[in-house]
């Protein structure tokens, strides 16, 4: 049965309390991202009743509606309501929301981070992804590296992590309610700088260190967070009618040389540290390490922490050249929820809950698992021991003979191109698919063992 995707909107209009109560929305790969004025008009139960409405999570302010990749039809609806689409919010009361509905400081971070890579995950994918196309084009069509057709497709995976922090810069700044454009442009700067380095490494005799600011994360997250409190603060004390032209040019004049003199080496420094660290739990405990992402994963998305992982997955590719942890285990979990799913549809003798879990199951094997962890594993329970088991049986295979990731891409098997290595073998394609195969059908079977016992 097709969705209703008009009515959707109208009733979440309803349930947060009227459009008039809904400061911004934006979305992701499968959600609906709100900011509220007022957190207590939304009527949570209300809302999960909606039809198409898998969840609905509150993260550092934000009011997350689980829809599932067809969200973006969703959101149409929404945009034609009278409200801000993923733009500035400049409301006191709002702001003063965000603070009470915020968590911890180490919830909030990683709230933050999550929030700030999903917007991002399409252009993620789809470039890097070329970088398979490219090995395919050259391993097994035999096209020439020098060719045209090779060096289009090589443009759009270089252009898509050499711009990455422009798409970063955007993101995290509008996140921040500051303002998304400046922050692309404080990421444009970056850039420039890296690839035109000073000749005179100072500013106003200050050092200025020298950073490859292209494929990086952390100088521009630092720097966006930065340039927020000087936006804001230029944005309360300047007069209105001075605000257009001096709080851009002030904001910019005191956030580029803080973030090359200061905030972009250190970022750089941590996304090392960080990478040398996880690396060496890797390699202290390759198969526990592995083993864990598989069988948590699935928690990961359930909390919306998954995306949060991202920064350590640029800085394995950029230290190690692939991702043997995060990506790689979470292979044989994502695949490992299609199992468990399949097999509730298997068990299940309603026909909306075969429907709803055989979807949920193909499109989790294809690597999106949001359907399948809210509206199956958390539901009924027993599947999501299956999918754990699963995910954690493929993650122990896949560390114990060193399975990995070469490039960005959602883990599953429509990705399996993202694990032929550059250099054109194939073992490690083999050893993932065969991971993923094993993940899939563990976790069918003990789902299938259990619901057995449990629907009866």
């Amino acid at each position: 049965m097709a969705k209703n995707y008009k009515q959707m909107a109208a009733d979440i209009m309803e349930a947060v309390g009227g459009e008039g109560n809904v400061s911004s929305a934006s979305h992701c790969m499968t959600r609906l991202r709100l900011n509220l004025k007022d957190p207590s008009k939304l009527n949570v139960e209300e809302a999960k009743k909606i039809t198409g409405v898998l969840n609905v999570i509150v993260q550092n302010g934000e009011h997350q509606f689980v829809i599932g990749q067809d969200v973006p039809s969703l959101y149409e609806e929404v945009s034609k309501f009278d409200i801000q689409l993923g733009g500035t919010v400049d409301d006191a009361e709002a702001a003063k929301a965000d603070k009470e509905a915020a968590g911890g400081p180490v919830a909030t971070a990683l709230s933050f981070i999550g929030g700030t890579f999903s917007p991002v995950i399409p252009v993620l994918v789809a470039g890097g992804l070329m970088g398979a196309v490219l090995t395919l084009l050259t391993t097994v069509f035999g096209v020439s590296a020098e060719s045209g057709t090779y060096q289009v497709i090589s443009a759009i995976n270089q252009a898509t992590f050499w711009f990455l922090p422009i798409f970063i810069g955007f993101s995290a700044a509008t996140r921040l309610k500051s303002n998304g454009y400046l922050g692309a442009f404080l990421a444009a700067i970056l850039l420039y700088v890296t690839n035109n380095p000073l000749t005179d490494s100072s500013f106003l005799g200050i050092p200025v260190t020298t950073v490859g600011y292209n494929a990086t994360v952390f100088p521009i997250i630092l720097g966006c967070l930065f340039m927020s409190v000087v936006y804001r603060f230029l944005q309360k004390v300047m007069p209105i009618s001075l605000r257009t032209i001096f709080v851009p040019l002030l904001t910019m004049l005191v956030t580029v040389p803080v973030t090359l003199i200061a905030l972009g080496p250190i970022g750089g420094w941590a996304g090392t540290l960080l990478a040398n660290a996880v690396f060496a739990i890797y390699r202290a405990v390759p198969a526990v390490a592995v083993a864990l992402i598989g069988a948590l994963t699935c928690w990961m998305v359930f909390f919306g922490m998954n995306n949060a992982t991202y920064p350590i997955v640029f800085a394995l590719l950029a230290e190690v050249g692939s991702d043997p942890l995060i990506c790689a285990g979470m292979a044989p979990a994502n695949v490992a929820v299609g199992g468990a799913c399949l097999a509730v549809a298997l068990i299940a003798k309603k026909a909306e809950e075969k429907s709803v879990a055989t979807g949920a199951g193909i499109t989790a094997l294809c690597g999106i698992t949001e359907p399948g962890v809210y509206g199956v594993l958390f539901v009924k329970k027993y599947p999501l021991i299956g999918a754990m088991v699963g995910g954690g049986l493929g993650g122990l295979i896949c560390g114990l003979f060193g399975g990995t990731q070469y490039v960005i891409s959602t883990p599953g098997f429509i990705s399996a191109p993202a694990y032929i290595a550059p250099d054109g073998t194939w073992g490690n394609f083999y050893l993932m698919l065969a991971v993923m195969v094993i993940a899939t059908a563990v976790a069918f079977a003990v789902t299938y063992v259990l619901g057995k016992k449990v629907e009866k």
